[in-house]
């Protein structure tokens, strides 16, 4: 797949500063007590959970000090996390949020679930496109709703004729249904167009289909492609879209997270119980705000060392790895592997721990379409990332 040349920022003028991704040695990530660098011993490079090797931006370190000198540690209040998503939502892609269509959730996921609540019932279906996030179909199951898999096609992108079958399965005998859509898409880092998502919208609407967007990668758009909100297209009224900083800050740990719902689902979301947004944390609500309002300039840093690192991984896989098929991703800092032609099997990160102490994300747990496949985290140092590739095919 070619990729736009050369690179250039996501806001036009500004010029990147440092790369966030070259801050830090291994030596100082083992000093870190969380999965990513825990979960395997220390002989194992970790790029598998959506975890960066990046340092905290400043302006977060900053609030994140200021609050905690204040002892500023209660519960959240106010809409100023909203404020904040409004503003960049506005500067970057162009969409206007009302705070009075949104509503603070602990986490996207728990967002996610809270509005499958409003919208579906015990036992009805949730359309997913798999190899798709695979808490996905564990949030989905554990709430007593069913998965219906549309798959994404073979370029990786949404495929209407299939997801115009999903929703006839979905919504047979009157039942309501959702479609979760995941928007950049994870694991393939696809980034659906505005053509795309109206047609989507178009679909939803004649079966009477609810969509709800898991936009955490939305800030995470590379140069050639531009993140569209769901709810802003034509005909995505009724919709929703769940967001946070946490991809794009590395902020997982400080959890908080917003609905947004279209002007037609605001008064769904009005049904939200009240209780939901006490699980968020009054830091996460700090520390994402002044991620959105102020941490601008240390993204497009990151996006340009992100851009670099997708150039870089592919070619060291056609020069270390060439029979692994790799499509660069449009977003997210995620790489889907198609490791089928080396003939290890369903589940090639397996192997590639095993013999090359790599940890990657095993295919098979994405759903169809994972078998044969591993996805990579590109969101670390180019010597990090070249080590990888030079490990993953000295395991062959």
């Amino acid at each position: 797949m070619a990729l736009p040349n050369p690179p250039h920022s996501p806001r036009p003028g500004a010029v990147p500063g440092p790369d966030p991704l070259r801050r830090l040695t291994v030596a100082e990530l083992r000093r870190r007590t969380s999965v990513k660098w825990r979960a395997h011993p220390e002989d194992v490079l970790p790029l598998w959970v959506a975890e960066m090797d990046v340092p905290l931006a400043e302006p977060v370190a900053r609030a994140l000090t200021e609050a905690v000198a204040l002892g500023d540690t209660g519960y959240p209040a106010g809409t100023g996390y909203a404020e904040a998503l409004a503003a960049f939502a506005a500067e970057r892609w162009d969409w206007r949020i009302g705070t009075e269509h949104t509503a603070l959730v602990p986490d996207v996921m728990l967002g996610i679930v809270e509005v499958l609540k409003l919208v579906t019932g015990p036992g009805d279906a949730v359309v997913v496109n798999p190899p798709v996030y695979p808490p996905f179909y564990a949030f989905v199951e554990h709430l007593d709703r069913r998965i219906v898999e549309a798959p994404l096609g073979a370029d990786h992108r949404l495929d209407p004729r299939v997801l115009r079958g999903a929703f006839e399965s979905a919504t047979a005998g009157g039942r309501r249904a959702a479609y979760l859509l995941c928007s950049p898409h994870n694991p393939t880092g696809t980034v659906h167009t505005r053509g795309e998502l109206e047609r989507v919208a178009a679909l939803a609407g004649e079966h009477r289909v609810r969509v709800v967007s898991d936009e955490i990668h939305a800030p995470l758009v590379l140069p050639g492609a531009e993140h569209v909100p769901y709810p802003s297209v034509r005909g995505a009224s009724d919709s929703f879209a769940v967001l946070s900083a946490s991809k794009a800050w590395n902020l997982a740990g400080l959890k908080a997270a917003l609905v947004v719902a279209g002007p037609g689902a605001a008064e769904d979301l009005a049904r939200m119980p009240e209780e939901v947004w006490h699980g968020a944390s009054h830091l996460g609500v700090i520390a994402h705000g002044a991620a959105l309002r102020h941490g601008g300039d240390w993204l497009d840093a990151l996006l340009a060392g992100l851009d670099r690192n997708r150039r870089l991984l592919a070619g060291l896989l056609a020069e270390h790895l060439p029979a692994v098929r790799y499509r660069p991703a449009q977003g997210t800092y995620l790489a889907w592997l198609d490791c089928r032609a080396l003939g290890l099997g369903d589940d090639p990160a397996a192997v590639f721990l095993e013999r090359g102490r790599v940890a990657l994300n095993s295919g098979p747990d994405f759903g169809t379409g994972g078998a044969g496949h591993v996805r990579l985290n590109t969101a670390t140092s180019p010597e990090v990332l070249a080590e990888a590739v030079r490990r993953m095919a000295a395991a062959l």
